[in-house]
């Protein structure tokens, strides 16, 4: 359940700042590289985000600080099978799949809130709305509290890959069904 002192909303213009200090907390707890230029360029300019035919986003806010994302992006479904790890248009995805979790982060001060759970449910309830049936989710093999909260939800770890991140990290990959 939510804790009744967050707001969880869509994104709007001007919260790069403060989706890019929530992620970036989360990086600096882990040791992980920041790539301002590089990895991380999405967060600076979150406008792909705001379209909607290609994406969605939210952010939860603790008395007015950003301190918790995630989001949507939808793609063409990976014409492999269900489940299935493979190469498709030049990465590895999950076949069956027509959208992806992304960039689903809380701030370490604001876990067991409820948040992780809200975004979710929100990202859950906006793929089905949309008709898609399966979703990928690509997770640092070290967010294991992620990971649990992802299978709570029904995901299921089908596959590995390494991140094209600075860390080249190892990543599980899991596979959502919406039906």
């Amino acid at each position: 359940m939510l804790d009744p002192k967050i707001t969880l909303r869509e994104l709007a213009p001007g919260d790069s700042s403060g989706v890019v200090d929530t992620v970036k907390e989360v990086f600096d707890e882990y040791s992980f590289t920041w790539e301002e230029d590089g990895y991380h360029s999405d967060l600076y300019d979150l406008e792909r985000y705001l379209d909607k035919s290609q994406s969605d986003f939210w952010v939860a806010e603790l008395e007015g600080e950003i301190v918790g994302c995630g989001g949507i992006c939808y793609f063409e479904t990976v014409t492999h099978e269900v489940g299935k790890v493979a190469t498709f248009e030049g990465t590895l995805r999950i076949g069956g799949c027509s959208c992806e979790i992304v960039r689903m982060y809380v701030r370490p001060k604001a876990r067991r809130m409820g948040i992780g759970g809200a975004i979710h449910e929100k990202i859950i309830e906006q793929m089905k709305s949309r008709n898609h049936e399966n979703c990928e989710i690509w997770s640092d093999k070290r967010f294991k509290e992620a990971h649990l909260l992802y299978q709570k939800f029904g995901a299921k770890v089908v596959g590995e890959r390494i991140c094209d991140d600075p860390d080249e990290a190892p990543e599980w990959g899991l596979i959502l069904s919406l039906k």
